[in-house]
């Protein structure tokens, strides 16, 4: 089994390959659930609704998030009433908003209600949510600590950014399902998603059972980079990265993992940063990580299990 750490349209994009390439029994998504929140009344989980919506093959390849063939009357009524539009739902994503808030005020777990949804797009590999518990990220800014999704959306990445916490970290603790996964003993591989490393993987790796799993690992971590050319595909990894002092490169993106990941694929664009890499101490292979359609993104999947199982043999 690999299993397979995402958020946002690049982990999104890879996850649409990888379950092209691997069947469900022998894949499962673990997906940020940080940059949740309640809005109008609504639950509402951006990453785990991409990676939903492009597993099902209705989400809006425009954007990356949404829904295609959208329609957006509930957000027009709503602005001519005066109300908060700063975050746009649309009408079909509202659906869904819906049936996940109803469900976790009737006690229903959000993995369960996740499950279930899935499911009923047609989706037949597991998609679960980090943990079940609230997990916030929080971005430390010039402006002051910013919920993520103010820091993101209404404020369109402005601020500077300063650092992150992730408040109810301590407290979380993963699904059932996922602990099951974690102590079976079949994983043989990790793939960390070409996500953003701050506000995508790293709230992931701060559930303490997920982090304290991945170094007691006896399996291989491969990561695909999310910055191609010393810039980010899509969203403000590089623009953070700056912010931080770090490099906007692969190779930036490699130390600031460090120890958690044993392996990496990187661009052909990047190509002479492989000797680097390497010196690093981490396996790389240089192929086409830019995911522009569904053929590129099986490719780019094929790749990855391919390294992850010859890692996985020398084990």
């Amino acid at each position: 089994m690999i299993v397979a750490l995402a958020g946002g349209v690049g982990g999104a994009r890879l996850a649409v390959g990888l379950a092209s390439v691997l069947p469900p029994q022998r894949l499962t998504f673990v997906v940020n659930t940080g940059d949740d929140f309640e809005h109008l009344g609504f639950a509402i989980s951006p990453d785990l609704d991409t990676v939903m919506y492009t597993l099902a093959g209705v989400g809006n390849a425009v954007t990356g998030w949404g829904r295609a063939q959208e329609t957006w009357n509930f957000m027009s009524a709503l602005g001519q009433l005066g109300g908060e539009t700063w975050f746009r739902l649309g009408d079909r994503d509202l659906a869904v908003h819906v049936l996940r808030t109803l469900a976790l005020r009737r006690g229903i777990s959000l993995s369960e209600i996740t499950r279930v949804l899935a499911t009923r797009f047609g989706i037949k590999h597991p998609v679960i949510p980090m943990t079940d518990s609230p997990l916030r990220t929080r971005v430390r800014t010039d402006c002051g600590e910013l919920a993520f999704q103010d820091y993101f959306v209404r404020r369109g990445c402005r601020p500077r950014v300063q650092g992150f916490r992730f408040a109810g970290s301590r407290k979380a603790r993963v699904p059932s399902v996922l602990q099951r996964i974690m102590h079976s003993g079949e994983v043989r591989a990790a793939v960390i998603c070409p996500s953003n490393p701050y506000v995508s993987i790293a709230p992931i790796l701060s559930v303490p059972e997920i982090r304290h799993w991945m170094k007691r690992r006896t399996f291989p971590v491969i990561a695909v980079s999310p910055i191609v050319g010393g810039a980010a595909l899509k969203g403000p990894a590089a623009k953070m990265m700056r912010e931080l002092g770090a490099e906007p490169t692969a190779l930036g993106v490699v130390r600031h993992h460090g120890s958690s990941v044993d392996a990496w694929v990187i661009d052909q664009q990047d190509a002479k940063l492989q000797h680097a890499i390497e010196r690093e101490g981490k396996l790389v292979i240089v192929t086409d990580t830019v995911m522009s359609d569904r053929g590129k993104s099986v490719q780019l999947a094929k790749r990855v299990v391919s390294f992850a199982r010859a890692l996985a043999s020398e084990r």
